[in-house]
C-alpha cells in the first residue's frame, strides 16, 4: 500500500518558507519519498501503518495551505499510466523485498 502526500503551501513570507521546508523535512524524515515537485509517496506494510502515517501528518501539518492525503493499494499504483516519461526516470522502491520496518 502507498500513502500519496499532495500539497500546495504558500511561500510569500520568510516564516511561511520555513514552514515549508520544515514540513518538507518531515516528509523526508518520514520516508516519503519525492514523486513530483509537492507530491510525496511512502510505501506501508498495511491498511494500519497508512492509517498512522496519515495521523502524524495531521499532527505536522503547517499553519496555512492545503494538504491533501491519498492511500492507494499496490495494485492501484503498478495501474498508473505514464503519459510523458517512464518508470525507469525515477528511482523509487517499487517492491517490498527492500522494504525493511525497524
Amino acid at each position: 500500500m502507498r500513502v500519496f502526500v499532495f500539497f500546495d503551501l504558500p511561500v510569500d513570507t520568510a516564516a511561511q518558507r520555513k514552514e515549508y521546508r520544515l514540513f518538507r523535512k518531515y516528509l523526508v524524515k518520514e520516508g516519503f519519498l519525492m514523486l513530483q515537485e509537492s507530491v510525496y509517496a511512502k510505501l506501508v506494510v498495511n491498511d494500519a501503518q497508512a492509517n498512522a502515517a496519515v495521523i502524524r501528518l495531521r499532527q505536522h501539518r503547517p499553519p496555512a495551505g492545503l494538504v491533501q492525503a491519498l492511500k492507494v493499494t499496490e495494485k492501484q499504483f503498478a495501474g498508473m499510466e505514464f503519459i510523458t516519461g517512464s518508470r525507469q526516470s525515477y528511482s523509487e522502491l517499487d517492491t517490498l523485498e527492500e522494504f525493511v520496518v525497524l
